[in-house]
């Protein structure tokens, strides 16, 4: 029998959202934070010429998306690493900072990738706890100890949604030591409608030992496709390059991003679209007698406790299928019109206070 790390016996695997269908066969995925829209005519036309070359390896330094990346956040090309996925980028930032006993600290609950990947790495993860389901940077800050080498802001939190506005983030930077690296999560960042939560891109530029995360998967509609990046100073993003799986962000991907930032503009009505529907669907719940906060991303979040397995087996009934986590609550995305309905109404015949 091989032998394996002892740490794959502790660990749960991440687990994705799942689809589920109704007696009558109606399926809406809202369990996956996806866009409900699919690509862009041009975007699905840069797709389709890609895929006529896939015989030919990709940029393995994805030199035209990068540059493309650059233009658009007016920032040096030096200033880009990329990954298959944010997550995968998430991954690659711990193999940069973790030696054995290294610490990493992360809001909890937040992203649940977070965990898996401190453990793959051998990082010390340290969770501080939410606070009014936001984090509570005062809390960070005090649990950074001689070993702390990386800190993750998720913002807009995964999965409650909530934010961190700019005279508490600042705060919390400045108290921060200069070589523990902070890494602003910001997958959901186009769906910011808060003019206090400040752009990780402004924050980063007189800050070294801040990055910050986005993600081609989520507003950009390109989660099947797996493109994700950073935006750090060069000593950071060429950390992180070194780390990078040869040919990992694969051709058809850098295709579509490059066709996507062209087309952004049209791209970003639908994610306005999409912030309307947030509202309404948040509105619908707090008439229903939900207790949901206020909400930045592409999701709404319903602490649930231990009615939560039972709420999201009452959504798979019509067919809906959420995000739960056992014991705390469900997380569920927007999706079109017709699915939010869907939701809405298992969530009213589920009962707000049952």
């Amino acid at each position: 029998m091989p032998r394996f790390r002892p740490i794959l016996d502790e660990m749960a695997a991440y687990r994705p959202g799942k689809a589920v269908v109704s007696a009558d066969g109606r399926s809406f995925k809202l369990s996956s934070n996806e866009s409900p829209y699919e690509p862009l005519p041009s975007v699905l036309e840069a797709i389709a010429s890609a895929a006529a070359e896939v015989h030919r390896y990709p940029d393995p330094a994805c030199v035209r998306l990068t540059e493309a990346l650059a233009e658009r956040f007016g920032v040096p090309p030096e200033h880009i690493a990329l990954g298959a996925g944010s997550v995968t980028v998430a991954q690659q930032l711990f193999a940069t900072v973790s030696d054995p006993g290294a610490e990493v600290i992360y809001a909890w609950r937040s992203f649940e990738a977070y965990p898996l990947l401190a453990d793959l790495a051998g990082a010390v993860s340290v969770r501080v706890p939410l606070a009014d389901e936001t984090h509570d940077l005062t809390a960070m800050a005090a649990a950074i100890t001689p070993e702390t080498r990386m800190i993750f802001v998720c913002n807009p939190n995964n999965p409650t949604g909530t934010v961190n506005r700019a005279a508490e983030l600042t705060a919390f930077l400045d108290q921060v030591p200069g070589d523990v690296l902070v890494i602003l999560d910001e997958a959901y960042r186009e769906y910011v409608r808060d003019a206090g939560v400040p752009d990780g891109v402004g924050l980063y530029a007189d800050r070294p030992n801040v990055a910050v995360l986005r993600t081609f998967s989520k507003a950009y509609g390109l989660a099947g496709l797996r493109v994700g990046y950073l935006i750090a100073h060069e000593p950071v993003a060429a950390a992180v390059r070194k780390t990078m799986v040869p040919f990992a962000v694969n051709s058809i991907g850098q295709a579509a991003a490059i066709a996507s930032l062209a087309a952004e503009d049209e791209l970003l009505e639908r994610v306005e679209t999409v912030v309307k529907e947030r509202t309404r669907v948040r509105e619908a719940l707090l008439g229903q007698g939900w207790q949901v906060p206020p909400t930045e991303a592409n999701f709404v979040w319903l602490r649930l406790g231990d009615r939560t397995l039972e709420f999201a087996d009452r959504c798979a009934v019509d067919g809906v299928a959420v995000r739960p986590f056992a014991g705390e609550g469900a997380r569920v995305s927007i999706g079109s019109p017709e699915a939010n309905d869907t939701f809405l109404a298992a969530a009213e015949s589920f009962g707000a206070h049952g």
